[in-house]
């Protein structure tokens, strides 16, 4: 009887160690001390080591995120002339591609898939962040049904490359130097570089109160777009 009441003194000690080392190590899953994880794709979904990272990356088998890998191309990085020389792009310019761009996702991946809570793209130039698109939907269905359609389709004469990302709070991904124009870094940041949208398109795409879906197209393909905002032929980007 004492013999039986000392094995589950043991049991219950050795049960307390296991509870105390799985909350620890719950505490401190992609976090800098976890050993085992990358604590930077937990945080921003990819990594500059890649596939050569001495840590894992835990891919998510559900989220309300997606990526899209290196979809926007900055034109002041991929300008150039003929003869091969780089080509000046204003930053209005610049600007006004971008608007375009972002709008053009944005609209199209929110009338096929779901409502979208927030969409950011990276400014960034590391290869494992430059032009890549995050896309939070409201609805984890969404975010996996767009994922498995789109990387059948091309955009802007490229494959697209999506995948379910970890990444669910930007604060956290973010460069706070770069919010603040402090960043030293510059383009090669292993933290977020997100280049913001005008104001005019944030209050059209999110506007204030519940966000409806888009209006249906009329049947010549066309979008209602604001009166006010130019459409050149050279900005004009592929569809999904």
């Amino acid at each position: 009887m004492l013999l039986s009441n000392g094995n589950d003194v043991r049991s219950r000690q050795s049960w307390r160690v296991r509870v105390k080392m799985a909350e620890y190590l719950a505490s401190i899953f992609g976090t800098e001390k976890d050993k085992v994880n990358c604590s930077f794709y937990f945080k921003i979904g990819a990594c500059r080591h890649g596939d050569r990272c001495s840590r894992l990356h835990n891919k998510p088998t559900f989220s309300q995120t997606i990526v899209l890998l290196n979809l926007y191309r900055n034109p002041q990085n991929t300008a150039q002339t003929a003869d091969g020389s780089h080509c000046h792009v204003s930053d209005v310019e610049v600007q006004e591609h971008y608007d375009n761009f972002f709008e053009e996702v944005f609209t199209e991946l929110q009338e096929k898939y779901g409502e979208i809570e927030e969409m950011n793209v990276c400014d960034n130039l590391g290869d494992h962040l430059v032009g890549n698109v995050y896309v939070k939907f409201r609805r984890e269905e969404d975010a996996e049904r767009a994922v498995a359609e789109l990387n059948n389709r091309w955009f802007n004469g490229q494959a697209v490359h999506a995948e379910l990302s970890p990444v669910t709070d930007f604060r956290e991904s973010c460069c706070r130097q770069y919010e603040m124009g402090e960043c030293t870094r510059g383009g090669f940041c292993n933290f977020m570089h997100l280049r913001p949208i005008s104001r005019n398109l944030r209050r059209q795409l999110y506007g204030r109160g519940p966000r409806r879906r888009s209006p249906p197209r009329s049947h010549t393909g066309d979008r209602p777009r604001e009166r006010n905002r130019r459409r050149s032929p050279d900005h004009r980007h592929g569809r999904f």
